[in-house]
């Protein structure tokens, strides 16, 4: 059984999370850490979820609980996987890391933490997904700049970063199609007189809303046609499975950074 820590264990995902790790047979839950000043930190996590004690303490003592765990998993902010990163790379244990928003700095960080540890970072997790980052880079490298590349995607309202991490992904994929690099051709939100569109820019349009779980299309625009591809998630728990099995599958991996891409052999 593979033991898992999980950070921010009362968001979203966090709770996602344990309800998957709590499920699978492989992984068991070793760890349920917050931030610092949190309403749950030394108390019990069942009994914060209105449950049966588990005598799991949720706590805010990154040490402590690498210390017990082989894996970490991680969807919560830059400023926290950065460290995290370092951190968990001179412990020895294997971070997942799903948050989404790095700049050059941040991504450099990690990648130097990837040289002694072993990481999973991916801006998306399922299957889908990245099966659609391979299907747009194939399409983008067959077609010339004759067909216009727009990527649309709609995530909830609480989501801090646009574009999204999936959208950036697609971007990169379809930019590594056309050899070119995505900062020299990205446009992000078009607003007031802009004149023509240029050849060969990469557009980025971003949804918040509602409950949006999450919804991409790249939309390849020619002459006469339109090729559309979509990845719809209707469920936020394709994302926790995803990372769980990045977990146990860095257990037998050489220290380095990976994407899913190496996790689901694609």
């Amino acid at each position: 059984m593979v033991r898992i820590a999980i950070m921010g264990v009362s968001g979203r995902m966090g709770q996602m999370l344990l309800r998957l790790v709590d499920e699978s047979d492989l992984a068991v839950l070793s760890a349920a850490v917050e931030r610092q000043g949190h309403d749950w930190i030394g108390q019990d996590l069942g009994s914060v979820q209105g449950g049966a004690a588990r005598g799991i303490i949720v706590t805010d003592d990154l040490a402590q609980a690498l210390e017990c765990s082989d894996a970490i998993v991680d969807f919560t902010a830059p400023a926290v996987s950065v460290p995290l990163a370092e951190q968990a790379a001179a412990a020895g244990v294997a971070h997942v890391i799903g948050t989404t928003g790095f700049d050059d700095d941040d991504l450099a960080a990690i990648a130097q933490a990837g040289k002694t540890g072993r990481i999973v970072r991916a801006g998306n997790m399922s299957l889908g997904v990245n099966l659609l980052v391979k299907l747009t880079q194939q399409i983008a490298q067959a077609l010339d700049t004759e067909y216009d590349i727009e990527i649309i995607e709609a995530h909830h309202r609480h989501k801090v970063d646009a574009p999204s991490g999936t959208a950036l992904m697609l971007g990169e994929a379809a930019a590594r199609g056309r050899g070119v690099l995505l900062p020299e051709v990205a446009d992000r939100g078009r607003d007031g007189i802009t004149g023509p569109r240029d050849a060969g820019a990469i557009g980025f349009h971003a949804i918040r809303g509602g409950d949006y779980i999450g919804e991409h299309d790249v939309v390849f625009a020619g002459p006469g046609e339109r090729i559309v591809l979509r990845h719809v998630a209707s469920d936020r728990a394709l994302f926790a499975r995803g990372a769980i099995r990045a977990a146990i599958w860095l257990q037998t991996q050489d220290v380095g950074e990976y994407s899913m891409f190496d996790v689901l052999g694609l």
